[in-house]
């Protein structure tokens, strides 16, 4: 067994404790029932993944109706949810694996067709930059209000369905994004215009979300909160702007942060902060204040090795796609039995359907073919 440091058992500060450093990312299942409930499918493509990992994220689950993004998505916004992501939280669980329920709502990353529809909702009356999205209604303050109360819901019941923790998902242009973003946020209210005020948002709802696990749970029970460096749209997030949200988040009882890229040494493309990978600078702004998890692109105990330098935790993507025990082989030093590639025929034995087979097939056609 390796002596690595992700090898390592950790204990979080809400008292969750995992084996070792490896989690599996977040990843698009288009899984699940048209109302959101888990399916057998999707039970067996996170139980075939469990066992080796310290923690497997799943995909994410809209807390509010009208913030369904796709077609196939989990839901953990009625108590109907209950009992699919309880079978979900014990598929996860074997073997001392812990579950984490991704919490998100799409906001104006959605469409009124998969809203029955209802037409998209935003912080601003502003389109994504993307040929197929409609301009969605600007909430009302006491709809944002109610998207909090619904985010605390979902912690209830991922609480009540024997998860071990939530992801709080503030990343890939979804509406907690949004709210931080100025491209998507051009409100002239105390939730829009500068740093702050767009901060608001996010800073009431982990807040919010703190206190109800404090209130509702009876064991430890993890928070994580997961968030994008930059945005490439004008205006849009910069990195000057997430490393101040880093300070800020830094500081609340949160168990870790999880930044979203597609390969974990990539660089700013603020000329300010090109002298190190983002992770770098990040893992610096947080100095030690809260647990620290990279991701992308980590294909072996070389490239686990280097990214583990700058962070605490190594969350793993397409690898776990294509070899569900690329944790056991990368802790027991056996890199070169790793799957490399899945053909067709391999689909059904490994699960990939729907939006797990289509990510692989678009975003890693280099790998996997």
């Amino acid at each position: 067994m390796s002596s690595e440091k992700y090898a390592q058992s950790f204990t979080f500060p809400s008292g969750v404790k995992v084996k070792n450093r490896f989690m599996m990312a977040p990843m698009t299942t288009k899984m699940s029932f048209y109302d959101g409930v888990i399916t057998s499918d999707e039970l067996r493509y996170y139980y075939i993944r469990s066992k080796e990992a310290g923690a497997i994220i799943t995909a994410a689950a809209n807390v509010s109706d009208n913030g369904k993004g796709w077609e196939g998505e989990l839901g953990v916004s009625n108590d109907l949810h209950i009992p699919g992501l309880a079978q979900l939280a014990s598929a996860i669980q074997i073997n001392g694996t812990k579950a984490i329920l991704q919490l998100y709502h799409g906001g104006r990353m959605t469409h009124s067709s998969i809203l029955r529809g209802e037409r998209p909702v935003a912080p601003s009356a502003v389109k994504a930059e993307r040929p197929t999205a409609e301009e969605p209604r600007a909430l009302e303050e006491e709809e944002i209000y109610q998207i909090i109360e619904d985010f605390k819901a979902g912690t209830i019941r991922a609480i009540q369905a024997g998860f071990d923790g939530v992801e709080i998902h503030g990343a890939n242009t979804y509406l907690i994004q949004q709210f931080f973003s100025p491209h998507s946020n051009r409100r002239d209210d105390i939730w829009g215009g500068s740093v702050e005020n767009r901060y608001r948002f996010i800073d009431l709802l982990v807040d919010g979300i703190i206190e109800t696990v404090k209130e509702e749970a009876e064991e430890p029970f993890l928070i994580g909160y997961r968030f994008s460096p930059e945005e490439y749209e004008t205006p849009g997030i910069r990195f000057n702007e997430t490393l101040y949200l880093m300070d800020q988040l830094a500081s609340k009882e949160l168990d870790y942060l999880h930044m979203s890229l597609g390969k974990y040494n990539q660089v700013s493309r603020l000329e300010d902060y090109q002298e190190k990978s983002m992770q770098e600078y990040v893992y610096e702004t947080i100095d030690g204040r809260v647990p620290f998890v990279s991701v992308g692109d980590i294909r072996d105990s070389k490239d686990a090795k280097e990214a583990i330098k700058s962070s605490d935790f190594l969350a793993l993507g397409r690898v776990m796609l294509a070899d569900p025990h690329w944790v056991g082989k990368v802790l027991n030093n056996k890199d070169k039995w790793i799957r490399q590639t899945v053909s067709e025929e391999e689909r059904e034995e490994l699960v990939l359907t729907n939006g797990v087979w289509g990510f692989m097939k678009n975003m890693m056609s280099d790998r996997l073919k």
